[in-house]
């Protein structure tokens, strides 16, 4: 069966109910039924399952894009070939992702360069997989917001968009000293989330050096007790996993030809003309 064949009033009938994205495969699927004589549930059931996954693949993407992950960073594009070190035992752990259904934190630790924030972005795409939503920010960007929002009178709804959230990855924490309110609004976050809702931090310090960045001894030592008790620890370590971020010309596609622009002969004028 061509895709030609397909009836308007089936297509329409389809968009209607908007089950357009059907229609692509749909003369495959017609074709496939005829030839191995499939029982028209069977063909039915086969249909919807092509339209769930389409559905749950563009929700997916939407949830990834909103999280503000990067699109590249997702485990399939893990170079498995990178000389960096980690105890595979809790990144299988990771990735069936029972740290988010039991509520626990993930501390990705190591130098820089090592793929800490690669990693983080793969667990966020996993999750927003499985459904979960998720927000990444830098730690710099997200003081940034918490400080925006003590300015414009919206704290409050940013807390709690950030306390409520399924999973917020941290990237690069505790690079530097932080004042009396941002120390507050970590703890805040830390003390809401924390045993409710997982939390991913990525960060070259180890967790007992986190408390040197807070401005405040007590709330560090209750924010970080708290966390890193409840937390996976996955240690990165090994060569810099950047170089294999870097654009490799040679596996660049060619450049498209440039089209070739005709030029228009100029017309003869009418005395050259008389003259042949």
């Amino acid at each position: 069966m061509s895709a030609r064949s397909i009836s308007p009033d089936l297509v329409a009938a389809l968009k209607r109910l908007r089950l357009g994205g059907l229609l692509p495969t749909l003369a495959e699927r017609f074709s496939l039924a005829e030839k191995e004589d499939t029982p028209y549930e069977d063909l039915l059931l086969m249909l919807l399952v092509d339209e769930i996954s389409r559905r749950d693949s563009t929700a997916s993407i939407r949830r990834a894009d909103v999280a503000g992950l990067d699109p590249d960073m997702v485990l399939e594009r893990w170079d498995k070939s990178a000389k960096v070190t980690y105890d595979r035992r809790i990144m299988n752990e990771l990735v069936s992702l029972r740290f988010v259904e039991d509520h626990r934190n993930v501390v990705v630790l190591g130098p820089v360069g090592v793929g800490k924030t690669f990693l983080a972005n793969a667990l966020g795409h996993l999750c927003c997989r499985a459904g979960f939503n998720v927000r990444l920010l830098r730690a710099d960007a997200l003081l940034r917001l918490l400080k925006q929002s003590r300015m414009d009178n919206s704290r409050e709804a940013v807390m709690t968009e950030l306390a409520t959230v399924d999973v917020l990855i941290i990237d690069d924490f505790a690079l530097e000293p932080m004042s009396r309110e941002e120390s507050r609004d970590i703890y805040q976050l830390f003390v809401e989330r924390n045993a409710r809702l997982s939390t991913v931090v990525t960060s070259n310090r180890d967790t007992a050096e986190w408390i040197a960045v807070f401005d405040d001894a007590l709330l560090a030592q209750s924010a970080v007790d708290r966390f890193k008790n409840n937390a996976f620890d996955l240690v990165v370590d090994g060569e810099s996993y950047r170089s294999r971020l870097k654009p490799n010309i040679d596996k660049l596609p060619p450049p498209p030809s440039a089209p070739v622009k005709k030029v228009a002969a100029h017309p003869r004028s009418k005395g050259a003309a008389r003259r042949r």
